[in-house]
């Protein structure tokens, strides 16, 4: 029998597949559990004080969460500027909030529990979840409405409906999302045709089985297509950052079509007037959303595979008017090269060296180097070069370099002291540099003439002297071919001095 000619047959198949797709839900071994886990967190209340020691209970009950949360909790990214370190969880639930917590465990859950969580399509679900939960706790920051981080939550749980279908049926999954590629249908089409009902409904479903709150499943309902207008109320307002996070997670995970088809426009048009959303705004938030899940699918063991599809490009060659740029690996850039997530990678390399030079066995020139590549790749530099004294001639010759042109500059980074460039202020004062913006014309009177000629492109630098008792040895050299107006926070000075004294130490 022709089954492609016959709809009442196709009625039947797909009635079947939703039959069996709603009984997958209520009872698969492992789809009950997961609904379990989910639920436990997400009824808990963020308004009672015993909740903070019921969701620590929840999450003490698994170590391998307990860990990843401890991690995750004294990650830069996700404390901030916080000095202090996380030992615990219930330190960790006062220090990032009752809700960050509670939506950072549950990606972890889901994560770990999903059936078939290796697959292909699995793990791009999984990965456009975390984002729009990432991107929903962005928006929530800077919201008036009380317990506004619970959008985080509906914004994690928005594409159940397709995460069920990927693990439930690949071919399924596949056969109905290439009907959406094809432009023939849209996504509540293409699953009413495939499977018998819409994503939005098994999503609905699967909530009401695993006894997730009304006011979560109602964040999830779709709104109209037109612009949208300020939102009247919370509940209004979680359905709008719940649907924009959902969709803005594409410029994320799928940067390629997404920019075909022009989907931070669609977004701004359609969200800019209730979220007060322009491309800057918009740009900055994409930004941080993709530093925080870059850093928690690493401790949730979760690669990103549809990250891959972005071209990978020198961070020293990226274009100044695009403020937005990620990386194959997830690091997003700032449009000087420098990453987003320099405090985590100086916070690991700092790690780093306190292994070195914990065995008595390590080499001073490995140190300089291990400095020198560590300073280089965490703040994005084009140029580095580690510059030695030499007592005979009182000129700094450079003695390691990495970058763009290494080999070449090295040869030629030579120079004197003199009375009154910044290369020899800086020395004699034993004062760390950074300089931001070198065509600002009081910078530039005081390069000397051996720097203009041999780096004419340099618009950014950073200049650490290397001083032991009063009498200067050497000097660290960075440069950047793009302005840096990010510049250097105070917090990522902390550890370059840290990095720079280990050196100091070595050479003693």
């Amino acid at each position: 029998m022709d089954t492609e000619a016959n709809p009442s047959v196709d009625s039947d198949k797909n009635v079947l597949i939703k039959d069996r797709m709603i009984n997958m839900i209520s009872n698969n071994p492992d789809l009950p559990t997961l609904g379990s886990s989910l639920s436990n967190i997400v009824q808990l209340s963020s308004s009672e004080d015993q909740s903070t020691n019921e969701l620590t209970h929840l999450i003490l009950a698994d170590v391998a969460l307990t860990q990843k949360i401890i991690r995750l909790a004294n990650s830069v990214t996700f404390r901030g500027t916080s000095n202090q370190v996380v030992t615990n969880i219930s330190r960790a639930i006062q220090l990032l909030g009752l809700d960050s917590i509670k939506a950072c465990a549950l990606g972890m859950i889901l994560i770990d529990k999903i059936p078939a969580k290796h697959t292909q399509y699995v793990k791009k679900e999984l990965m456009l979840s975390l984002t729009a939960s990432m991107i929903g706790r962005q928006l929530a920051k800077r919201s008036s409405f009380p317990n506004a981080e619970e959008v985080a939550i509906a914004a994690l749980f928005r594409n159940m409906g397709r995460l069920l279908l990927a693990a439930f049926d690949h071919n399924l999954y596949k056969e109905t999302m290439d009907l959406v590629k094809q432009g023939t249908h849209s996504q509540t089409q293409a699953s009413l045709k495939v499977i018998g009902c819409s994503f939005d409904t098994l999503t609905e479903i699967a909530m009401q089985k695993w006894l997730i709150p009304e006011f979560i499943i109602n964040a999830m309902k779709l709104l109209s297509p037109k612009p949208l207008t300020p939102p009247k109320n919370r509940q209004e307002w979680m359905r709008q950052v719940t649907e924009f996070s959902e969709s803005s997670a594409q410029l994320i995970c799928d940067p390629e079509d997404s920019k075909e088809r022009s989907l931070d426009q669609t977004l701004i048009k359609r969200f800019g007037a209730s979220l007060n959303l322009d491309q800057e705004k918009l740009n900055e938030l994409i930004v941080q959303a993709t530093e925080q899940v870059s850093v928690f699918s690493n401790y949730a063991h979760l690669q990103l595979p549809t990250v891959n599809n972005t071209t990978t490009k020198d961070p020293n060659s990226l274009n100044d008017n695009n403020s937005v740029n990620s990386l194959a690996n997830g690091t997003a850039y700032h449009s000087s090269g420098k990453p987003y997530n320099a405090m985590d990678q100086l916070l690991a390399g700092m790690s780093k060296v306190a292994t070195f030079t914990a065995t008595e066995s390590y080499r001073a020139n490995e140190l300089l180097m291990l400095v020198l590549k560590i300073l280089h790749q965490s703040l994005g530099f084009s140029f580095a070069t580690i510059c030695l004294k030499d007592i005979k001639t009182h000129q700094y010759r450079a003695r390691l370099s990495l970058g763009k042109d290494h080999t070449n500059l090295q040869q030629h980074f030579i120079f004197s002291e003199t009375s009154s460039d910044l290369f020899s202020l800086a020395i004699k004062k034993n004062t760390d540099l950074s300089i931001s913006d070198t065509s600002d014309m009081k910078v530039r009177n005081m390069l000397p003439d051996w720097h203009l000629r041999l780096l004419p492109n340099t618009q950014s630098f950073v200049i650490l002297p290397l001083v032991i008792s009063g009498k200067p040895i050497g000097v660290y050299y960075f440069d950047r071919q793009h302005t840096a107006p990010e510049g250097i926070s105070s917090d990522e000075m902390k550890i370059i001095k840290i990095l720079k004294n280990h050196v100091l130490d070595a050479l003693s």
